[in-house]
């Protein structure tokens, strides 16, 4: 029987082996799931915000994109996890609001994080090899760390392996 481990919003876990880890209701913000196959050492964050440098109260580092991807890299490397072996699926970013400006990119928060994200790892030269970003609605993940499967589920849109 698989343990499942919850990730809150603004939160960050790891696991070795076996285990689920599992983040709730992402719509605007992004779930990372970082996977070394070679040690099965798995890393899920559910970052809220893009940056951490845009503002002052930022001690909590699984909130921003920048920090929580150092945070999960720092973590799972303690754990024997090896850069060259990580990669990363990500899930979320969706706009679940419309506005009327559509000029003000402040407000496309979801796009925000995505793009945040990718560029975080793309700095550590994580792979990213599966997304499932964008579109008007939630998702729930649960990243696997005997598989490094990473199911994605959506009211209204199904189920997806990713």
């Amino acid at each position: 029987m698989n343990e499942i481990v919850k990730v809150g919003m603004a939160d960050l876990k790891v696991i070795s082996g076996h285990g689920i880890l599992t983040t709730l209701g992402l719509g605007s913000c992004v779930g990372i799931a970082l996977y070394d196959r070679t040690t099965k050492v798995a890393g899920l964050a559910h970052i809220m915000l893009p940056s951490s440098k845009l503002i002052k109260n930022n001690q909590n580092k699984a909130k921003f994109a920048d920090t929580a991807v150092e945070q999960l890299l720092r973590i799972m490397t303690s754990m024997n996890a090896q850069i060259k072996y990580i990669t990363a699926k990500i899930a979320g970013g969706a706009q679940m609001f419309s506005f009327r400006d559509k000029t003000n990119d402040l407000l496309n928060i979801g796009e925000r994080n995505v793009r945040a994200t990718i560029e975080a790892l793309k700095q550590h030269n994580i792979p990213i090899i599966a997304q499932d970003t964008g579109g008007n609605y939630g998702r729930t993940i649960e990243l696997h760390a005997e598989t490094g499967l990473l199911v994605v589920r959506t009211i209204g849109h199904g189920t997806k392996t990713l």
